[in-house]
């Protein structure tokens, strides 16, 4: 119905506010999946199609995603020449997404893996008058071309290897263990491509760079659903997975985007590039957390990140300076206060670490943990007043993430592996990470050197878009008026 709805909106002779009366029907689909959550049995396999809480939470949560970015188009949007095909694409892209979750036939995944990314180039190039939209679509298209044929030929390997499409049969245990080990990393490689280029990784990053010329409630579900797709497939075929050794070469590559992310969300003066930066550095620690076998915490993660993301684009406009809002901050943190912040990151995330010993990769958790809350509470100690109530708040929000994080790990315990991990791998991704964050240290502490001076224009020239996907004025808007007086 809403599918239907959505064509309904390209007839030019439909009324224009049947555009808020099909947002409404958008609301059909959500009340679906939610009865499927609470309902449906959770351990079916029928045909193509399969029932699980994994498969029927995705889909709530891209369909309401999808919702949500729909009413806020309704006015950001209005008087755009394609306001018609954005909610049509919007409509497609978001059901294709929701269903995806829901196959249990590989040539059905195949399928669906194609069709949000396809709605999504088509979203983009919606303004083809503009070059660096034509551009950023082209780049899109040909990058997300190799990653269907990467999961094309996965698909086509696991057929002929196990004579199964369903997914139920090919990841069984009797399937899996004939398989010989070549295949299972061949296959498994296949599906890293498959899984990285979709979530903007290295050495795929640039069409992530480049996609900010998009409009901003299409980057936010681009950023908020689609990019965290990779993390989804990584999931549904982890146990081919487990003790593989292309579960290192997942680590190295996500522990690479990590760094690299990091680096150019910190040197970019662009809003919405600093954004699309933080999301291939989120990405990155998600598939670390494939790569451990930490696969419920991986989709607890792209949830919270992609409600995070989508709420920071959507309010991407109040990062434009309030003349009328006085913010008074300290110059310099003092010794005590960041030997006071790492101590704090420490002994949270040693206490984590401690207490909680059936977690997956919890030595990679705690460090997050850890880091996370030393920086944030450098963040507040550069305030001079209203200290006591930010580190009030930051106790509030921590206590209310574990609670919320151990509430999802209780609804997917049950459709979601577990699979354990060795120690080499986890202690790898430990030290990787924490070398790059003590080196960024030692960076910001000697920003007068040759070493810094390099980095930081490295960061900078890796983290810019191509010439010809961006433009200092949008020439199209000056043609387009240039016809109207004529």
């Amino acid at each position: 119905m809403a599918l239907i709805s959505s064509l309904l909106l390209l007839d030019r002779r439909m009324p224009l506010y049947y555009v808020q009366v099909h947002v409404g029907v958008m609301v059909l689909p959500i009340a679906a999946a939610l009865a499927g959550l609470i309902f449906a049995d959770h351990h079916a396999a029928a045909g193509l199609w399969r029932s699980d809480i994994l498969a029927w939470f995705m889909a709530l949560f891209i369909l309401t995603l999808g919702w949500m970015i729909a009413r806020f188009c309704l006015r950001y949007l209005y008087g755009d020449r394609a306001y018609r095909k954005y909610f049509f694409l919007l409509t497609f892209t978001v059901s294709a997404a929701a269903l995806t979750w829901l196959n249990n036939d590989i040539r059905l995944l195949i399928l669906f893996w194609c069709l949000p990314l396809l709605g999504l180039v088509q979203l983009t190039r919606l303004k083809k008058e503009w070059r660096p939209a034509r551009t950023a679509a082209a780049s899109m298209a040909m990058v997300f071309s190799l990653s269907w044929l990467a999961l094309f030929a996965a698909g086509l390997w696991l057929w002929s290897a196990t004579g199964h499409w369903q997914l139920s049969l090919v990841l069984s245990l009797e399937s899996i263990r004939h398989l010989e080990w070549w295949e299972k990393t061949g296959v498994n490689v296949l599906l890293i491509l498959a899984a990285i280029i979709p979530a903007g990784q290295w050495p795929f990053q640039r069409w992530l760079l480049e996609s900010a010329v998009t409009p901003t409630p299409i980057s936010a579900v681009m950023h908020a659903g689609l990019i965290n797709a990779g993390g989804l497939l990584l999931t549904r075929f982890s146990p081919l997975f487990s003790g593989d050794i292309s579960q290192m070469l997942l680590l190295v590559l996500a522990s690479i985007s990590v760094l690299i992310g990091t680096g150019i969300s910190f040197v970019q003066v662009d809003y919405k590039r600093q954004l699309v930066a933080s999301t291939m550095a989120q990405m990155g620690l998600m598939l670390i957390q494939c790569a451990l076998g930490a696969y419920a915490a991986a989709v607890i993660h792209l949830v919270l990140h992609g409600l995070f993301k989508a709420t920071l684009f959507l309010q991407s406009g109040s990062v434009v300076p309030n003349p009328n809002k006085n913010i008074h901050r300290s110059r310099n943190l003092s010794k005590t206060q960041l030997f006071a912040g790492a101590a704090v990151g420490l002994a949270v995330g040693a206490m984590f670490w401690i207490t909680s010993p059936e977690e997956n990769a919890k030595l990679l958790s705690a460090l997050i943990l850890g880091w996370s809350l030393a920086f944030v509470w450098r963040g507040i100690a550069v305030f001079e007043n209203g200290r006591t109530i930010g580190l009030i708040v930051l106790v509030g929000l921590a206590l209310a993430s574990g609670a919320v994080h151990v509430s999802f790990m209780k609804l997917l315990h049950t459709s979601v592996p577990l699979f354990g991990t060795s120690i080499i791998t986890e202690m790898a991704a430990f030290f990787i990470l924490t070398a790059g964050g003590l080196a960024s240290i030692w960076f910001s502490a000697h920003r007068s050197s040759d070493s810094f001076a390099r980095l930081y224009m490295w960061l900078v020239h890796i983290g810019e878009p191509r010439s010809e996907s961006v433009e200092s004025h949008p020439h199209y808007l000056a043609d387009y008026l240039k016809k109207e007086r004529i």
